[in-house]
């Protein structure tokens, strides 16, 4: 017979396994992850990574040769600002899943469980406590009043 204790253990870390497979996967996908942004008067390409960081320019014309430098400059990072605009949007999207699942990890090992009121004791007498708390509320207060 197992207590209800030992079960929400089990959940939580099923739920925690479940959740390493899933930001391992997600992480390997980033790893590998590009964006290319190629200009409105296709002369170059940019492919930037999951970083931001630029992997390749490539240019498809001799245009740029007889440029002005600061218009060669304006339309390489048009393309590279929006080239990393992209995959940062990509990298928001992969990673959205995993907002929050610390504070849902915390609340289903504690939130309103018979361990939580097991370790309130405990918590009250670490040093600090009272202060902590007390900024708590005040930010609990603050985000209410919004």
């Amino acid at each position: 017979m197992t207590t209800p204790f030992a079960e929400q253990i089990e959940q939580a870390m099923t739920a925690l396994h479940e959740q390493q497979t899933r930001m391992a996967a997600a992480a390997k996908e980033l790893q590998a992850a590009t964006a290319s942004v190629t200009s409105k008067d296709r002369m170059v390409t940019a492919k930037v990574g999951a970083q931001g960081q630029v992997v390749s320019l490539t240019f498809h014309t001799t245009a740029y040769r007889s440029m002005a430098p600061a218009q060669l400059a304006g339309i390489l990072t048009d393309v590279l600002n929006t080239a990393r605009a992209e995959i940062g949007d990509r990298v928001m999207e992969t990673m959205s899943p995993f907002s929050g699942i610390g504070e849902v990890l915390r609340t289903s090992m504690t939130g309103g469980t018979e361990l939580e009121e097991m370790l309130a004791p405990l918590r009250s007498m670490r040093p600090g406590f009272a202060e902590e708390e007390a900024r708590r509320k005040r930010e609990r207060q603050e985000e209410f009043r919004g």
